[in-house]
């Protein structure tokens, strides 16, 4: 295993990352045990398993432990091979060799090969949620079956800090299905598991892939990387959207795994004997965005005023039943990239404030429709709470509730009809840097703009982010874009939330991450 010691990550950890690599075969992780039906009870329902075109943490739950792509994040968000063996970069920083794990078949028996990867990145960069990270490529080859080669237009010290970005990861699919577009491919994929079965707002359920070739560079798993194994024979996913349903569902032993319990739940469910709670202390960003393109919310005073109004403890309070803590940031606390720029706009709790804004704005009592799901309490109850601190300050807000796949495909395809959505950055929080700031740049730009160019000030700083020559530079460049973030209100932060997810106590290696792992879990009998 080798990767060229002169790249530099913005994560700050290519040091630890290049130690890591080259575990020996003694040291690998095989199952303890293996066998059964591991039951995961989901908090929010994927409309697909295109982990290509989607961004939603309900899709990474299930369709992550199906797919794989070349290079991954660890545990600690360093960049990592995956289905790369080796990772080569030329003197010049312009080309990056990958050379593929050997033996890897699809789930259809098809042997991978660099074909199959060309096809793949050639779909990602048409219908990719990210594929702006595929605007430095000047061109790929696959000059041979186990050769895979990406030439950049000028070298860019992020390119794989941005391609191994797991929140809408370039995963590896079979050239046949590479042509096909956004959510029309079969799930067939190159992980530990396969997909059995899928009966939408009902479960999904994989089953182990016995022909799985698993990665050597780490011995056990770590993040989405790793040595993965199977150690179960299936996994349904279960789609208690419903969380006394889901917590029920726990603590009756109906399943293994439950996401988000919520505090009001916690004392109860540590009681109950064969139940485990563990805790991921910075889980995710609650976040929201205004819709550029439907009135009032085009109106840039408008927002202001919106942003003005919020009291940020009382909405977290309420979204997470005091499990908080309040973040003037688009990143975690302690995180290379955080910065409080901007952040003096954060949590100002002025009905005044908001009211003047309004009045310099024109703002005439029209509707500003809130777009949210209740089968997330986090998103619905911010909703509610921030409902009723805009209309304190004379904003005329209304709820327009949906599941949760009908309202992230709203606030994904339409400009009308809403003004502003609910969401949680989990993955891409943490991920730091460009991968945090990519959802509000072109082509991705959630929040709607007018002009598909986005807001030229937050375009500069993110470009700089991508391809500043330190981490210095493109430190200042991400406060930047968190600055124009906050006085243009293209995106509010609310705060970051712990998560506490439940297990059975016959659950063993499973261990909280930002989104559900299955690989290396197993039960005990």
């Amino acid at each position: 295993m080798s990767i060229s010691k002169r790249l530099v990550f913005g994560t700050g950890l290519a040091a630890a990352m290049l130690a890591s690599f080259g575990a020996t075969a003694q040291d690998q992780f095989t199952c303890p045990n293996q066998g059964g039906d591991l039951i995961v009870g989901l908090e929010g329902a994927p409309g697909t398993l295109d982990q290509q075109t989607a961004t939603s943490s309900a899709v990474r739950n299930i369709a992550m432990n199906v797919f794989e792509a070349l290079i991954i994040r660890d545990e600690n968000m360093a960049p990592t091979p995956d289905l790369a063996d080796e990772i080569t970069v030329s003197d010049d920083g312009l080309s990056y060799t990958f050379k593929l794990r050997q033996g890897v078949t699809f789930h259809n028996g098809k042997p991978m090969t660099s074909a199959d990867v060309l096809a793949s990145f050639e779909r990602y960069k048409t219908v990719g949620v990210s594929r702006s990270i595929m605007t430095s490529v000047k061109s790929w080859e696959a000059p041979d079956a186990s050769t895979f080669v990406i030439t950049l237009n000028e070298a860019q010290p992020t390119f794989l800090e941005n391609l191994s970005s797991s929140t809408a990861p370039v995963v590896i699919m079979p050239a046949e299905e590479a042509g096909k577009a956004a959510g029309q491919v079969e799930i067939i994929g190159t992980g530990p598991f396969k997909l059995a079965e899928f009966v939408p707002d009902s479960h999904v359920k994989l089953e182990r892939f016995a022909e799985y070739v698993p990665g050597n560079a780490l011995p056990g798993l770590s993040g989405f990387a790793g040595h993965k194994q199977a150690c179960v024979d299936t996994v349904t996913f279960r789609m208690l959207t419903e969380t006394a349903a889901r917590m029920a569902a726990l603590e009756t032993g109906e399943v293994h795994i439950v996401e988000s319990v919520p505090a009001i739940s916690m004392e109860r469910l540590a009681a109950v004997e064969g139940v485990e709670l563990l805790t991921l202390d910075a889980f995710g960003l609650n976040i929201g965005y205004p819709n550029w393109s439907a009135p009032p919310t085009d109106n840039l005073q408008v927002r202001q005023a919106m942003l003005a109004a919020l009291n940020m403890e009382e909405i977290m309070e309420a979204a997470t039943d005091g499990v908080f803590q309040l973040n003037p940031s688009l990143q975690f606390p302690g995180t290379t990239y955080f910065s409080t720029a901007g952040g003096e706009l954060y949590n100002q709790n002025s009905i005044e404030r908001a009211k003047t804004l309004l009045a310099e704005g024109g703002y005439n009592n029209e509707p500003v429709v809130l777009l949210t799901t209740q089968q997330i309490t986090t998103m619905y109850n911010t909703a509610l709470v921030m409902q009723a601190q805009l209309q304190a300050a004379g904003i005329n807000a209304q709820l327009q509730v949906y599941d949760w796949p009908t309202a992230l495909a709203t606030s994904e395809k339409e400009t009308t009809g809403w003004n502003f959505f609910f969401t949680h950055w989990t993955g891409s929080a943490a991920q730091g840097g460009a991968t945090t700031l990519r959802n509000l740049a072109a082509p991705a730009n959630i929040y709607k703009p007018q002009d598909p160019a986005g807001d030229p000030a937050y375009n500069a700083a993110f470009q700089q982010v991508q391809n500043g020559a330190t981490i210095e530079e493109r430190a200042a460049a991400f406060a930047e874009a968190q600055k124009v973030t906050f006085e243009n209100v293209l995106a509010i932060p609310f705060g970051v939330m712990s998560n506490v997810q439940g297990i059975r106590s016959n659950v063993e290696g499973f261990k909280p991450f930002y989104n559900t792992r299955v690989s290396n879990v197993w039960l005990q009998p």
